[in-house]
């Protein structure tokens, strides 16, 4: 099996945000392949890990909600500052990246305000998993 790697150089994307941002991957990270810091499912901090999608069009999300309603309905994007409580879930189960599962193409994870974050470009590299 093929594995598209995700980690420092790879951007995220949120389907109510409208840019994308790039994983941020710490530096005592250990695993690398072409130099590329590898992320794991433990990369997921709001603010360090993901970082915002500029703004957000998500109505469970209250900034957006509130200013909405204030529109008379009109939907009202507001900034996007992500909530994120669960790991993100992989299929790369069995690549160990610093005592958990590796971050790969298929990798999702939750916003709290109903947002799906996906790997909009993994890195320029894969490697070949047993």
């Amino acid at each position: 099996m093929s594995l598209a790697v995700v980690g420092e150089l790879s951007l995220i994307k949120c389907i109510f945000g409208m840019i994308p941002t790039p994983l941020t991957v710490l530096p005592d990270r250990t695993v690398t392949a072409e130099t590329m810091l590898m992320g794991n499912i433990t990369d997921m901090i709001p603010l360090v890990n993901i970082l915002p999608f500029g703004m957000c069009t998500s109505l469970a999300n209250p900034e957006v909600l509130a200013a909405t309603i204030a529109a008379l309905g009109i939907l009202t994007p507001m900034p996007c500052i992500p909530v994120i409580v669960d790991p993100w879930l992989t299929e790369a189960l069995d690549v160990i990246v610093t005592e958990g599962p590796a971050l790969d193409q298929t990798a999702t994870i939750m916003c709290a305000w109903a947002g799906l974050i996906h790997i909009e470009e993994p890195g320029k590299y894969t490697v070949m998993v047993p």
